[in-house]
């Protein structure tokens, strides 16, 4: 399997990050709306769903603040090439081989979790702070990195850094 083009990735993880931050905005104003509804006003003393309401879009509005500034950060961060000598870091794309298994991962700060499919190859994003993304930073072409995949224990072998 070759690995996508890194700007082709990098523009879908942002792609994919803007709608995340426009659903995120959209639930936030609908909260808001209705916390400020005339008819979220409580009924009583004990009666706290407007005020609840008003918690939640404060932590939906904060979400899409972070949102907003993690898809800034990756506009912004540069993208190097990787030789095959070069250890894995921020912003590189490592194929990992196994046995019957090949796993493209996108190493980058922001944005972890989430799968792309591009040009028909699947990529993985993870962050340092994952044990994926932990696993293979600082290694480089050849080194062993054993992973956990739905429970079963894995061996891959870091097969190209780009």
């Amino acid at each position: 399997m070759e690995p996508p083009e890194k700007r082709k990735v990098m523009n879908a993880l942002s792609q994919l990050l803007s709608e995340l931050a426009v659903q995120a905005t959209n639930a936030a104003n609908a909260t808001r709306e209705g916390a400020t509804h005339p008819e979220a006003k409580p009924e009583n003393d004990k009666d706290t769903r407007a005020l609840e309401q008003s918690y939640l879009a404060r932590g939906q509005a904060l979400r899409v603040a972070e949102l907003n500034e993690q898809i800034q950060l990756l506009r912004v961060m540069p993208l190097r090439s990787f030789g095959p000598d070069d250890p894995v870091a921020i912003g590189a794309l490592v194929t990992l081989e196994a046995e019957k298994d090949v796993r493209c991962l996108f190493l980058v700060p922001h944005g972890g979790g989430n799968e792309l499919s591009i040009d028909g190859a699947r990529v993985f994003v993870v962050t340092p702070q994952s044990r994926l993304g932990a696993a293979v930073l600082g290694r480089g072409v050849g080194d062993d990195v054993e992973l956990v995949v739905r429970g079963v224990k894995r061996e891959y072998v870091i097969a190209a850094v780009s």
